[in-house]
């Protein structure tokens, strides 16, 4: 077998082993949503009849995957980073739009459920309704989610400074209401959590492709690019992308985990209605890092391993080492 047909055949085993673990994923969040939302029986119950569905969602995914990759098997492996980047980067700005649309909207209903002004804009039973986070989540913050992707798809910032200058601004405020006007409720407090969550969870993934999380080594910084691939490559499968999954499994494991548990329930803080009802959201934040995370890592994957193989069109950044 020549030195080109070998090339081939290992890019080929690269690809399929990263796109299965992407395969893999959509099966696992897709088998969750039919387990938190339908009761339908996992894998971590037993395999029988019941669980035939979900064996066969787990089963579907990497079939996919290897598929797809069968199917595209010129693409490069930084064609295929490129284009997992891509993905990801619209899921962050879609999940950042949705925070900061969801942040406005519902500390604007806590506030005039606390002054009790919800009566002079809607009906009794809408206020009723406003006032139940079982209503607010699926018919108020779900659509608010779905303009968030609609935007994401036409807008190209990711977001992170106006999050960042919002976060500022929130806590600007509970300061002059504070000292000054002698006002506060909890529902400035949680916006400013709400917020703060979500961009120190979801900034994480572009951070990564950015090089931007810290590095405390001595070795690394003297590498050549091909052993810096290398290790990169080995340390996003099995530190990486190991730990997203650790996150996945223990936090939507079942129905009653810390993740599922508060999202099923619509659980809101301690405050009670004169707070946010975004605090099973802020659950949710822990599998978008995890999610967005390991869909990274693999996009990280493929750039590694084509930097190891010296191949062209690799990124020049500076990295943060301490």
């Amino acid at each position: 077998m020549s030195d080109i047909a070998i090339s081939r055949t290992s890019t080929q085993i690269v690809r399929y082993f990263g796109w299965s673990v992407l395969g893999l994923l959509a099966a696992f969040l897709i088998n969750n949503v039919l387990v938190v939302a339908y009761d339908s029986p996992s894998l971590a119950t037993g395999l029988d009849g019941k669980s035939a569905v979900a064996l066969l969602i787990y089963l579907a995914g990497p079939v996919i995957a290897v598929l797809f990759v069968t199917m595209r098997k010129d693409a490069t492996l930084r064609h295929d980073a490129h284009s997992i980047h891509t993905f990801n980067l619209y899921l962050i700005r879609a999940v950042f739009f949705s925070v900061v649309l969801i942040g406005i909207v519902d500390a604007s209903l806590a506030f005039m459920r606390v002054e009790n002004l919800l009566g002079a804009f809607f009906s009794d039973d809408m206020v009723r309704d406003l006032g139940r986070s079982k209503f607010v989540g699926p018919y108020v913050h779900t659509p608010l989610i779905v303009v968030g992707f609609v935007i994401a798809g036409f807008s190209r910032t990711l977001g992170f400074p106006w999050l960042a200058l919002l976060i500022v601004v929130a806590e600007l405020g509970i300061v002059i209401s504070r000292f000054v006007f002698s006002y506060e409720q909890a529902l400035m407090g949680d916006l400013v959590r709400y917020w703060y969550a979500a961009l120190f969870l979801f900034a994480s993934a572009y951070t990564l492709y950015d090089e931007g999380h810290v590095r405390v080594d001595i070795l690394y910084a003297g590498l050549s690019r091909s052993r810096k691939g290398i290790s990169n490559a080995v340390g996003a499968v099995f530190w990486g992308a190991s730990t997203c999954w650790v996150i996945l499994a223990i936090g939507m494991g079942s129905k009653q985990s810390i993740v599922n548990s508060p999202i099923a329930n619509f659980e809101i803080s301690q405050a009670g209605n004169i707070g946010m009802f975004t605090k099973y959201q802020m659950a949710g934040f822990i599998a978008i890092f995890a999610v967005t995370m390991l869909i990274q890592f693999v996009s990280y994957f493929f750039e590694s391993v084509a930097d190891f193989r010296d191949e062209p069109g690799a990124r020049e950044f500076t990295p943060v080492s301490h």
